[in-house]
């Protein structure tokens, strides 16, 4: 499979579109305003402890305080140091804590007290003993050699644990070892800032967005990197020079007159991947929606008619879904409980496929997911790990006119609350006239349609109502001045 990652800086944000195949399939923003938080330690003070939620507080100097669950708390993890976090905790306590999850939606940060430091093939685990494996990495045997490898190059008295990572499958010895050293130097440093950092402020921030992605993202099967800013092609030739030499040759400096995101049709696929409805090849499509609780996703056969059967289409619609379904989700960075309903499919034969064809297409994701079976609904449950808001959250807000729900009230309802709130105020207030401010549409129909249940009102309450357009209104908004 190739795979190219696209890296635009701008003074404002950063942006890195991962491609494969000459597809889109995911998109990652930092803004120079709301960097990452995930992987930045602070020294935190807590705020408050809940010993019904058994979990805490935790002030370390963001808009919102951070959220600390007791399986999170390091003295409180092994079976044998089981304690209620009230017993750990107590408020004012100062703590050196480590974001796992960004702020989502009204949500603080989620953190721990389990440091972990990531390097490109490791993740160093300093207050922990024991070396374990990515889950990636299924085959047990596999999991036992790169274990013992990575022993037998520990120094003696080495302190701390790891996780290996899957791109350490391909590494060297030499590579591992500059990795140890590399993190072993950061853990170092962070153990030094601690020491002198005033509770809630920042003792480590994790790396910048390029940089994670060439420590992250970037495996065998990348075949370029492809930057279109140079003082950040030149920084990150340094940081591949060091920690990740194999990645220097596939960086390559964009200097093209046409944007690098124009070139490869990014730009027109965040713009579909901002969109409910997602078309199908065969003419089918997909409607999402997302909440704050789950998204949905709805597979519609739409124009797509050439299969051989009703059942054949279906199905045909049914495999080509689930490929688009796992291709959006990594795109726009869904996560949480995700819902899928599917066409109904009579053969158990066929949902079996499309199950497996959902189960296949996801395994590229690099995020964590879990994909339940068909319910007796007919729908596939799902889950897909969040640590960071979804795309539209990030490039989008409420519109100021539906507040999020997607719909306006008509003309005409608006019409009927608007003479309903003129026979309230005339009620409630003496005035010598009511005037009605609304938008174009409202006062237009009051003037045509409904002019005579206006008229009909202002005989009833005895007062004169004047109308008046103001254009800056929103089709539901509407204001009443007493005269």
């Amino acid at each position: 499979m190739s795979e190219e990652i696209l890296i635009n800086v701008t003074p404002q944000e950063t942006r890195v579109a991962i491609v494969e195949e000459g597809v889109v399939q995911e998109l990652h923003i930092e803004r120079n305003t709301s960097l990452g938080l995930v992987g930045n330690i602070y020294r935190g003070s807590v705020c408050r402890v809940l010993p019904g939620m058994q979990s805490a507080f935790v002030e370390v100097g963001l808009q919102r305080a951070a959220f600390l669950h007791v399986a999170d708390v390091i003295e409180c993890t092994s079976p044998e140091q089981e304690k209620p976090i009230q017993e750990v905790l107590h408020e004012g306590q100062s703590l050196m804590v480590q974001v796992v999850k960004e702020p989502i939606g009204t949500k603080g940060a989620r953190l721990t007290t389990q440091i972990s430091i990531a390097g490109r093939f490791l993740v160093y685990l300093p207050q922990q003993d024991h070396i374990g494996v990515s889950q990636r990495i299924e085959d047990e045997a596999e999991r036992e050699i790169l274990r013992d490898r990575l022993i037998g190059l520990l120094p003696e008295n080495h302190q701390g644990g790891y996780i290996i990572r899957t791109m350490s499958e391909t590494a060297a010895d030499e590579e591992l070892l500059a990795d140890i050293a590399y993190l072993d130097k950061v853990w170092e440093n962070i153990q030094a800032a601690s020491h002198d950092a005033p509770d809630r402020s920042l003792v480590f921030q994790d790396l910048n967005l390029p940089m994670r992605i060439l420590r992250d993202v970037v495996n065998e099967e990348t075949d370029r990197i492809i930057v279109d800013s140079r003082e950040t092609f030149q920084k990150l030739k340094e940081f591949a020079e060091l920690y990740a030499v194999r990645a220097v040759s596939r960086l390559e400096h964009y200097q093209g007159e046409r944007p690098l995101f124009d070139m490869y049709n990014v730009e027109v696929e965040i713009e579909k991947a901002m969109s409910r409805k997602v078309e199908l090849k065969s003419g089918g499509y997909l409607i999402f929606d997302q909440t704050e609780a789950l998204t949905t996703v709805d597979v519609n056969t739409g124009g797509f008619v050439s299969g051989k059967s009703l059942s054949d289409t279906i199905f045909k619609t049914n495999l080509e879904a689930s490929q688009c379904i796992a291709r959006q989700l990594r795109l726009r960075n869904l996560g949480g409980i995700i819902i899928i309903d599917f066409i109904d499919m009579e053969e158990d034969a066929h949902r079996e496929a499309v199950l497996e064809e959902l189960k296949r297409a996801v395994e590229k994701d690099r995020a964590r997911i879990s994909v339940n079976d068909f319910s007796p609904l007919g729908l596939v449950e799902m889950t897909r790990k969040r640590t960071r808001e979804s795309l539209a959250h990030i490039l989008c807000e409420p519109c100021p006119s539906c507040r999020g729900r997607g719909e306006l009230k008509t003309a005409q309802t608006v019409c009927y609350e608007i003479l309903r709130e003129l026979l309230r105020h005339a009620r409630q207030f003496s005035a010598r006239e009511f005037r009605v401010l609304a938008s174009q549409k409202v006062i237009g129909l009051l003037m045509d349609e409904e002019s005579q249940s206006l008229a009909n009102l202002s005989d009833f309450i005895g007062k004169p109502i004047s109308l008046q357009v103001e254009n800056q209104y929103s089709q539901e908004a509407f204001d009443i001045v007493l005269m």
